[in-house]
This record gives structure tokens, C-alpha cells and sequence, in this order.
């Protein structure tokens, strides 16, 4: 599966930390399908479904580090993602369980039912950051209160 080539008029820019860069390269790059980019000996871009995501070498500063109480889940207070379609959610969801990927929070569906009804699951890179990825039965109810 690799990222769709997403216009975007104000893609976001996230600077991350990592403690192995060649880690990064087989996380990011191999296993999540995000293209590499510009690097140094210090730094890897990688297009994340069209925004720029960039793995800094800085191992005392990677790492998930507290976790905060919602729908009696410990989600990772610190954490980045993206919002997928339900099938490139499934389909990822289905190729992060094939690679072993251990989940902090199991993918699942919340507020089944209910106004923002969304699929989500949490899993950390090799380095300790906490991914989201998360997909909407209906993309409008992105903002829905």
C-alpha cells in the first residue's frame, strides 16, 4: 500500500524525534509506505500522505511518555496521525497486524452509531512516538460536536 498523492493547499509540517534514523527509514518509509524525501546524517523528510514529516536523530527525546483517559482507553498524550478512508484504514489496519505491529490501543470503532462514528488505532514506531490512525464513516463528521 503506498500513499495516495494528496493535494493539499496547507499541508502541516512535524518535526519528530527518533533514536535511529535507518529505523525510521523501514518504519515510515517501508512498512507505512511514506516516501522519502530530502535527509541528512541527522534528518529524514518523509511525504505522510502529503505532509511533511521530518525524523530528527535525538534519542534522548523520543519516546511516548504519558497517556491521558478517553472512552476508558490510555491514549498517548503525545501522539500524531492521519485520517484515512474506512478501506485504507482497514487495509492498514490489516497490514500493521500482518507485520506483528503491537497496538497500544486494538483498532475498533468508536461512537458505533453515533454522530462521529470513527475507526482509530494507536501503535508506536520503533523509536517510542504513538501514531494514530483513524478513518470516519462519514468524513463530514470530522468536526461534529
Amino acid at each position: 500500500m503506498s500513499t495516495p498523492a494528496t493535494t493539499l493547499e496547507h499541508p502541516f509540517h512535524l518535526a519528530f524525534p527518533v533514536t535511529s534514523l535507518e529505523q525510521a527509514r523501514l518504519f515510515y518509509g517501508k512498512l507505512l509506505g511514506c516516501p522519502e524525501g530530502r535527509s541528512s546524517e541527522d534528518w529524514i523528510d518523509f511525504d505522510f500522505y502529503g505532509h511533511q514529516i521530518v525524523a530528527h536523530l535525538a534519542p534522548d527525546e523520543a519516546g511516548h511518555k504519558n497517556t491521558s483517559a478517553v472512552d476508558g482507553q490510555n491514549v498517548p498524550v503525545r501522539h500524531f496521525g492521519v485520517v484515512l478512508s474506512m478501506a485504507e484504514w482497514e487495509q492498514m489496519a490489516a497490514k500493521l497486524k500482518a507485520a506483528g505491529t503491537k497496538f497500544v490501543i486494538e483498532p475498533y470503532v468508536r461512537f458505533k452509531g453515533e454522530v462521529g462514528e470513527q475507526a482509530t488505532m494507536f501503535f508506536h514506531d520503533p523509536c517510542g512516538n504513538a501514531i494514530e490512525f483513524k478513518a470516519f464513516k462519514d468524513r463530514r463528521m470530522l468536526f461534529a460536536k
